[in-house]
């Protein structure tokens, strides 16, 4: 069964990349319209988190974000699919990167300075892999990944993501090698910081309520002595983000 889902997603990428980047994305978008309508569960669990965070819109208003967001999504990941093939004279034309000439002087600085990144799944955040466009000097980019169960999948998505340079290490398994990595100086660390709902999370305030946070990104920054930034992907356009340093 492995075989098969590797052969439908490998199509499917296939496919994708043959095709100009706003016809994915406006695919995507209407895919994610489609699930609005046909995923009762998740539709809801939007409505009731929207609904909560900003208790001032009326009922139409909340729907809309609500639906605006699957659209968002579909939009997100069939982009992906496209982007993942793309060179860096193309990654350029349709990614924007604010702030990080920050980085690049804290290097110019201190060549042996090491930093981390607080990032989360925002906007295209696969394209947080060529944020070397935005600071060049950076000597090594390092991000961690979690593996999917079937290996040929996860060796599809790895083959995806190699364009960029950026070494990807599972941190399921390969623990001793981030260590070692961030001995190195110079290098950057991109963490994502998403919501965590297990145990271990940290408890902070998210549009008024409380919710459970990754703390890797914090953990590993005082570990090892490294600066911490926050950056997040936007979608401005269809087909076009921009990635800013907080």
């Amino acid at each position: 069964m492995e075989t098969v889902y590797y052969l439908i997603a490998r199509c499917v990428i296939g496919i994708a990349s043959c095709l100009p980047l706003k016809f994915v994305a406006w695919c995507g978008r209407h895919g994610g319209a489609i699930a609005w309508y046909l995923d009762n569960r998740h539709r809801n669990v939007a409505l009731q988190n929207v609904q909560a965070s900003f208790p001032e819109k009326n009922e139409n208003e909340v729907r809309g974000i609500a639906r605006e967001n699957f659209c968002r999504l579909g939009e997100t990941y069939a982009s992906i699919l496209k982007t993942g093939h793309m060179k860096e004279n193309e990654i350029s034309k349709i990614l924007t990167i604010d702030g990080y000439e920050a980085i690049e002087n804290i290097l110019k600085e201190n060549p042996k300075e090491r930093i981390i990144l607080a990032a989360g799944h925002f906007g295209n955040f696969e394209l947080l892999s060529w944020l070397r466009l935005g600071a060049p000097s950076v000597r090594q980019w390092i991000t961690t990944y979690r593996g999917l169960h079937q290996q040929k999948l996860t060796e599809l998505l790895l083959d995806l993501r190699k364009a960029s340079g950026v070494l990807y290490l599972d941190r399921r398994n390969q623990m001793r090698q981030i260590t070692k990595a961030m001995e190195q100086p110079g290098i950057v660390l991109g963490l994502v910081a998403d919501q965590r709902p297990h145990r271990g999370g940290l408890r902070l305030p998210m549009f008024g309520r409380e919710t459970s946070v990754n703390p890797a990104p914090a953990v590993m920054a005082k570990r090892y002595n490294c600066r911490l930034f926050p950056t997040a992907c936007f979608r401005t356009a269809l087909g076009h983000w921009t990635i800013e340093l907080g």
